[in-house]
């Protein structure tokens, strides 16, 4: 949409053209029946047309390219280009013409004319040729504004702007979610798991050329959207790397806090930064779009003052067999505690040993085991719950139950490990 100010009688003449790909012709058949009065006329007419694609004429498909009827659509993340040209329509010399092109945002002005500097003269039927490339960073109403200035023979100075309003369109929708796993019960080696789902938002499909994850310094990164297969890697969407319009595909990554960044920050805390996505992809003949998200953060899980995790719990026990698992516990507080365990019994888990035992001082960020024995009088799928951390120092208790599930069978069965 072109928007201007009253005309005015100039010397010089502005033309601003985008510059797009062409797109392929679209054929629109005509047939008929053998037996209907025209025969194998329209058949053979749609086989003699030049733009019409030998032996599936009637699928309306093109081998032409036809040029851009209108501005078309600019997504964001997309090279917006466009050619200036002024032309001197006048029969006279026109001296010290300056071109300017900036473009207009929500945020900012950018000035894209690739030279500031001004032409000496310009002759009739001459012209000044500019092509400006912008990559689109925002979304919204953006607006070309492209100025001329000069100096007639007469020595009068002159000046004349035009307007181009055209709008930034949103060509993905992202959406991300964050999974909390441990490794190997530890916090600071964590685990986090990121699934972004990408939505292709446009109008025609899209080849996506790249989705990566870029991880911030914490973090060390793997990619999940791939598998061997005959000893190739092949992605997990097969061999089809298109999406269509409105089709959603998920990429999943792993994340691991670097050793260097664990063994400083101890156990990681609070809202960490994760990284940011860096989607590229083609549409329609080979243009290009980028988008990067802003830097994804994701919230560590609390795990309040004193942390009580399983290193090794059996999946299947006997009934009334005593059976052992391993704790550890974790100082998540920083300051220094003085631990007792004590074990309650419930109705089917029964806890073997000393309840109310010294575990002694527990330092910020420290971590002790504790080999445990337990039974249960109860077939089934049982809870191991029951313990209890007591701070001396605070006076504080910790309590924890249902911490793990196991399945009691009886002695008669054979358990399989």
């Amino acid at each position: 949409m072109e928007v201007n100010p009253p005309k005015q009688e100039h010397l010089l003449a502005l033309k601003v053209m985008r510059l797009t790909k062409p797109t392929l012709f679209t054929n629109i058949p005509v047939t008929c029946e053998e037996k209907d009065l025209p025969g194998d006329l329209f058949n053979q007419l749609m086989r003699d047309d030049p733009s019409t694609v030998n032996g599936a004429e009637i699928l309306m498909l093109g081998e032409m390219l036809t040029l851009p009827q209108n501005f078309g659509n600019i997504f964001l993340g997309e090279t917006f280009s466009s050619y200036i040209s002024v032309h001197n329509d006048s029969n006279q010399v026109v001296k010290d013409i300056l071109v300017k092109a900036d473009l207009q945002t929500s945020s900012q002005r950018l000035n894209l004319s690739a030279s500031n500097a001004a032409v000496a003269e310009l002759k009739p039927d001459c012209c000044i040729d500019d092509v400006i490339h912008h990559e689109v960073k925002e979304i919204g109403t953006h607006i070309l504004v492209c100025a001329v200035s000069y100096t007639t023979q007469g020595g009068e100075k002159m000046y004349f702007r035009k307007f181009f309003k055209f709008q930034v369109l949103k060509p993905l929708d992202v959406k991300t979610k964050f999974y909390n796993a441990e490794s190997d019960l530890n916090s600071v080696t964590d685990e986090v798991f990121l699934e972004a789902q990408i939505q292709n938002i446009t109008t025609s499909p899209m080849f996506m050329e790249k989705v990566s994850l870029e991880p911030s310094i914490m973090y060390n990164v793997a990619e999940l959207n791939s598998v061997n297969q005959a000893g190739e890697c092949v992605t997990t969407f097969g061999s089809r790397a298109y999406l269509q319009p409105m089709d959603t595909r998920q990429y999943l990554y792993c994340l691991k806090p670097k050793k260097e960044f664990a063994e400083k920050a101890g156990i990681i805390k609070g809202v960490t930064v994760i990284g940011k996505l860096d989607i590229v992809w083609k549409t329609n003949l080979g243009e290009r779009g980028r988008l990067q998200t802003s830097q994804l953060q994701r919230m560590a899980p609390g795990y309040g003052d004193v942390r009580l995790s399983l290193e090794a719990i059996p999946d299947t026990v006997n009934l009334e067999e005593p059976f052992h698992i391993t704790c550890k516990i974790t100082n998540c507080s920083e300051r220094t505690m003085d631990l007792v365990l004590e074990m309650c019994n419930t109705n089917s888990i029964h806890w073997c040993g000393i309840s109310g035992r010294q575990l002694g001082k527990l330092h910020p960020s420290s971590s002790l085991c504790l080999a445990l024995t337990l039974l249960s009088s109860v077939q089934g799928l049982q809870s191991v719950s029951g313990l209890r951390l007591t701070d001396t120092f605070l006076k504080r208790t910790y309590e924890y139950d249902d911490i793990a599930q196991v399945c009691v069978v009886s002695s008669a069965i054979k358990v399989e490990s």
